[in-house]
């Protein structure tokens, strides 16, 4: 269910298998559409459309969360095999569900508080029963930097947004770097190599990523650990992306995680020995896990989002002709028609033979290309 950029890079991965695969979105030339002719017209946040698509079909997963959760339940009664699981889809969905997960099961994650409203938050910030600063997340449907909200002081309080909402405590964030872990219905477990993520900060999204990522032997084994805990009490079946935070002392602490491919994965496409669509893929067949481990030393990706001042229009990838002089430099265009501010239109996978060449070459192609409207 979606037709986006994920499942696009799906779609392409399973035509190398010849698997028929099907999508479930709104309209056919969405990027899924244009590699698939199998798109069926359709809401996945709607509980008939849910119904009849997964009726038709064996197997039944995701490109993203925000889908309807009743519907699959009523699929999995009915004999369906639905990946991830409904009710795992519907606890990663909601964040205040996600966060109470972590804590009932002695998951390390940053302290918070769950608010029904605006007015609420508040309430509760003048009775000093939370401090500044802080972030609020919205409950369900944040993605992309949307839904996220950093509260610094005071004078930011009109940018609380009037939902219900997670209130995180603010971390002493060293390293943001995520994990993606995959599991199939033998309780097999494959990790790919952690990465380092950098963020814009002013559209709160992924900008480049780095892998392998800059970190001690320790903390990436407290990383798999809490990885292997968290999907195996969950008895997960499918690949989890999880983003975690690094504290300045070395203390590791889930962010989110994402029931699914992940921006934090694209790199896996080129640069490892099975990509995270292979691996999804895997998980759904409950075919044997292979290894995900890079084939370079370093390698990364630049994500193509469009430009701040881009108007609303047709895109323009001004610049893209120069960077594909470069060796070890792979563009993926998702074609999506319309580019708007911050909007994922690419991402350029990056390999390299040293940390140093690595982040050249990311600096260059974020110097070279702009996306924009025509």
């Amino acid at each position: 269910m979606g037709a986006g950029q994920l499942g696009r890079m799906l779609a392409q991965k399973a035509s190398e298998w010849d698997l028929d695969i099907a999508f479930l979105d709104k309209a056919k030339d969405f990027p899924a559409g244009k590699v698939n002719p199998n798109l069926d017209i359709g809401d996945f946040k709607s509980y008939e459309d849910v119904l009849a698509f997964g009726r038709t079909k064996d197997i039944i997963s995701i490109e993203i969360e925000n889908v309807n959760t009743d519907a699959l339940l009523v699929l999995e009664k009915e004999g369906k095999k639905v990946i991830p699981s409904a009710e795992i889809i519907a606890t990663i969905k909601d964040k205040g569900l996600q966060k109470q997960y972590y804590k009932s099961h002695k998951l390390p994650s940053s302290e918070f508080q769950l608010f029904a409203d605006k007015k609420s938050i508040i309430e509760s910030l003048d009775k000093a029963e939370i401090q500044l600063p802080f972030i609020q997340k919205s409950r369900e449907a944040g993605y992309d930097g949307k839904g996220v909200q950093l509260v610094k002081d005071r004078s930011d309080i009109g940018k609380i947004m009037d939902s219900p909402s997670v209130i995180e405590k603010m971390v002493d964030i060293h390293k943001e770097v995520a994990l993606i872990v995959a599991r199939n219905e033998k309780s097999q477990i494959q990790h790919f190599d952690p990465v380092e993520m950098v963020f814009d900060p002013e559209a709160n999204l992924l900008d480049y990523l780095l892998c392998p990522a800059d970190i001690d032997d320790s903390v990436k084994k407290q990383m798999e650990e809490i990885a292997d805990k968290l999907v195996s009490s969950w008895n997960f079946t499918g690949l989890l992306a999880i983003e975690f935070f690094i504290d300045k002392n070395s203390r590791v602490l889930i962010n989110e995680v994402a029931p699914r491919t992940h921006n934090s994965g694209h790199h896996s496409i080129d640069c490892c020995e099975s990509s995270q669509f292979e691996m999804q893929l895997r998980t759904l067949l409950n075919l044997d896990l292979v290894s995900g481990k890079i084939i370079y030393k370093y390698c990364g990706i630049v994500n193509l989002v469009g430009e701040a001042d881009s108007g609303v229009g047709p895109v323009n990838y001004e610049g893209l002709e120069s960077i594909l002089k470069l060796d070890g430099v792979y563009p993926h265009i998702y074609g999506k028609q319309t580019v708007k501010p911050f909007r994922k239109m690419g991402h350029v996978t990056v390999a390299a033979n040293t940390k140093d060449e690595l982040q050249q070459k990311i600096q260059t192609i974020k110097k070279s290309i702009r996306v924009i409207s025509w």
